[in-house]
């Protein structure tokens, strides 16, 4: 009779915690789909933590934020997400919206590996794609031609059935049209003879003789005493 006793109320008990457990999560989801602002959202986290409601919070949270252009703000709530909720299926979105804000504030060497770490990490995974064709830009503002041209290579052949596979290669072309053209080979042709039909150079006209000088005036005669 204990132990049927004990089991009983394992069962009530378990039975009450599930219940509790369904009544939050659908308080804190109902909450959640009222919720417009920051405020709102970081309220749902703050009174319903460990819920689906609070994870999906976080990153509402971080896209109201990064729209204010506030955007290590937005980073900041994306990281508690993931700290927070390490496994969740939209973890690898959080990563990637994190690397595009470090964009947005001109990180640009944080930003490319974020997006390298996250195709790395998770290469089957749909972010991967996203991730690969992000670096594209930043390789080639950095005059990285040939890293970029791998990257579209690697979008082509391993992710072949994703929308990217054909900006991918239409990028691959233009790569490829921006290879440096080589140099023009020296020549050792000599200079261009003169025109046939110059005309010859005027001869110089001849000088007019000299105006003939006048005699000298005689000199008045002498005055006689």
């Amino acid at each position: 009779m204990a132990a049927l006793l004990v089991g009983l109320l394992a069962v009530a008990g378990f039975g009450g915690y599930k219940f509790y457990s369904e009544r939050r999560e659908n308080t804190a989801a109902s909450l959640l789909a009222s919720a417009k602002t920051p405020a709102e959202f970081q309220k749902v986290i703050t009174e319903y933590p460990g819920t689906p409601a609070g994870g999906s919070a976080y990153l509402l949270l971080a896209d109201a934020l990064k729209n204010d252009k506030k955007f290590s703000e937005a980073n900041a709530a994306l990281q508690n997400f993931l700290d927070k909720y390490p496994t969740h299926e939209l973890a690898g979105t959080a990563r990637l919206a994190m690397a595009g804000n470090l964009e947005a504030l001109d990180k640009k060497d944080e930003a490319l590996t974020a997006y390298q770490r996250l195709a790395a990490g998770a290469p089957q995974a749909f972010t991967a794609p996203v991730a690969l064709f992000s670096q594209i830009h930043l390789l080639k503002d950095k005059n990285q031609i040939e890293e970029a041209r791998r990257v579209c290579e690697t979008i082509i052949t391993q992710h072949r059935e994703s929308r990217f596979a054909q900006e991918a290669t239409y990028q691959l072309r233009l790569l490829k049209g921006n290879e440096p053209a080589a140099p023009p080979a020296p020549t050792n042709a000599a200079p261009p003879p003169p025109a046939v039909n110059a005309a010859p150079p005027a001869a110089p006209s001849a000088a007019a003789p000299p105006a003939p000088k006048a005699p000298p005036s005689a000199a008045p005669p002498p005055k006689r005493p």
